[in-house]
C-alpha cells in the first residue's frame, strides 16, 4: 500500500489543476450558451480567411508549448489540403478571455470567416459572445458541453461521447448492471451525469451511485461503501471517472484487495488507462475498458508530426488539425454557405487525425472511437473504431 500513496500523494496535491486540464475549463460550467447564427458566407473561387485562437504569450510553459503544436498542427492541415486555399492567420490569446475576445474582433475586423480556437471555455463563450452579432461560428478546443450550442461548436472528446461508446459495448458484451464512482468535484459530476445519460440510453440498468471526497481520504474512506453497493446491487461493472493523476492508482489496489477482483468485476474508465506509460503497471487496471482515438490514424498523425516538428504532438494538437481539414472539406464544395451551422453539423461528418467525428446539433462532437483494455502492460483493442457513422459502435 505504502507505494501506491507515496505515488499519488503529490498528484492529489494538484489535483484541482489536472481536471481542469483533463476537461477544459470545467470551471467555467453553466456559461451561459450564446445564440445560433448560419454562419459566414464565403467567395467559394478566393482564399478562405480562417482565424486561429492559441494561447501564445500564455504565463503558463505547458500551455505555451501547446499553442506552438496548436499553431503546426493547423499548418499541417493547411498543406495537406488539396485544391482549397486556406489563408490561415494566428493570433495569440495568453490564454485569457478578454484577450481571446479582442483577438477575435481583429480577426474579424481582418476579414476572418470562421474562428478555430480559442483554447478555454471562459475564452471560448467570450469570443462566440463577441461573434454570434457578426454571424462568424466558433469552432472552440474545450471539451466542455455546458458552452456548446448557437454559435459556438466544441472539438473536444466529450465525457458523454465517451461513456456511450463504453457503455454500448459493456452491454454487448453482456455487462448491463452498471454501477457509478465519481469524484465530487465539477469533472467528477459531470462524468456522472454523462454515464447515467450513457446507461439509460444503451439498455443498461444503474447499479447504484457512490461519490468520494477529491482526496486521498476521500478514496480510501470510500473503498467500502464502493464494495457494500456493488455487492448489494449485483453490479457486474463499475464505472469510475477516476484518471491516472488522481484517484484510479489507488482504486485499482484498493478495490481488488477489498474483494472486487477484476476477474469477477468489469471495470470501465471513463479516462484514458494507457497514459501516461507507468498507468498500465497499476494490476488493477488490467483487464479494464476504457475508450482511445483510433490507434492507427493517431499514430500516423503523431509520426508525422514529430517527422516535421521535432517533438512529440500535444494530446489536444490534432484538434487544430481536425478544424482545418473539417473547414477544408466543406469549402471544396464551392458552395459560399460552406461555413453555415448547418454545413458544419452535416450528418457524414468528416474524417480526423483520430478518426472520424462529427458535430451534432447541440454544438458537442462525436468521435470513432475504439474500446480497448490492458493486458500484461499492453494495450489491446478490443473493438475497433468504426470508419463511418451509421455503423457499428455509433
Amino acid at each position: 500500500m505504502f507505494a501506491v500513496f507515496d505515488a499519488v500523494r503529490k498528484p492529489f496535491h494538484r489535483l484541482a489543476l489536472l481536471a481542469t486540464v483533463l476537461l477544459l475549463a470545467a470551471c467555467d460550467a453553466g456559461i451561459p450558451v450564446v445564440g445560433g447564427n448560419s454562419g459566414q458566407r464565403i467567395d467559394p473561387g478566393a482564399a478562405v480567411p480562417v482565424a486561429l485562437l492559441v494561447p501564445h504569450g500564455a504565463a503558463n510553459p505547458n500551455e505555451q508549448r501547446l499553442a506552438r503544436d496548436l499553431e503546426s498542427a493547423a499548418r499541417m492541415a493547411v498543406a495537406d489540403l488539396s485544391g482549397v486555399n486556406i489563408d490561415l492567420r494566428v493570433y495569440g490569446t495568453a490564454g485569457d478571455a478578454g484577450k481571446a475576445q479582442q483577438a477575435a474582433l481583429n480577426a474579424v475586423a481582418d476579414g476572418a470567416k470562421i474562428i478555430v480556437g480559442p483554447l478555454h471555455a471562459e475564452s471560448a463563450n467570450a469570443v462566440a459572445v463577441a461573434m454570434a452579432p457578426k454571424n462568424v461560428n466558433v469552432l472552440a478546443f474545450s471539451n466542455n458541453p455546458t458552452i456548446a450550442g448557437g454559435n459556438l461548436l466544441v472539438l473536444g472528446q466529450t465525457f458523454q461521447d465517451t461513456a456511450n461508446r463504453l457503455t454500448r459495448y459493456a452491454v454487448s458484451q453482456g455487462k448491463r448492471r452498471i454501477m457509478t464512482v465519481h469524484s465530487r468535484n465539477l469533472a467528477g459530476e459531470l462524468g456522472r451525469d454523462a454515464i447515467a445519460q450513457a446507461i439509460r440510453a444503451n439498455g443498461a440498468t444503474s447499479a447504484g451511485v457512490v461519490s468520494y471526497e477529491f482526496s486521498q481520504g476521500g478514496v480510501v474512506g470510500a473503498v467500502p461503501a464502493i464494495k457494500e453497493n456493488a455487492q448489494a446491487n449485483s453490479a457486474d461493472a463499475i464505472f469510475l471517472t477516476a484518471n491516472s493523476a488522481g484517484a484510479l492508482p489507488l482504486f485499482s489496489q484498493m478495490l481488488p484487495e477489498a474483494g472486487l477482483s477484476p476477474a469477477e468485476m468489469q471495470y470501465i474508465g471513463l479516462a484514458r488507462w494507457d497514459e501516461p506509460a507507468q498507468t498500465r503497471t497499476l494490476p488493477g487496471v488490467q483487464g479494464g475498458w476504457f475508450a482511445i482515438p483510433d490507434p492507427r490514424r493517431a499514430n500516423q498523425f503523431a509520426s508525422r508530426f514529430q517527422a516535421a516538428n521535432g517533438n512529440a504532438p500535444h494530446d489536444l494538437a490534432g484538434l487544430s488539425y481536425d478544424a482545418i481539414a473539417a473547414i477544408g472539406a466543406l469549402t471544396s464544395s464551392g458552395r459560399a454557405d460552406a461555413l453555415s451551422r448547418s454545413s458544419l453539423t452535416q450528418s457524414s461528418g468528416f474524417q480526423g487525425v483520430n478518426g472520424i467525428f462529427r458535430f451534432l446539433p447541440n454544438g458537442t462532437t462525436q468521435r470513432g472511437l475504439a474500446v480497448a483494455t490492458i493486458r500484461n502492460q499492453q494495450v489491446v483493442v478490443l473493438s475497433p473504431a468504426p470508419t463511418g457513422f451509421g455503423r457499428a459502435g455509433l
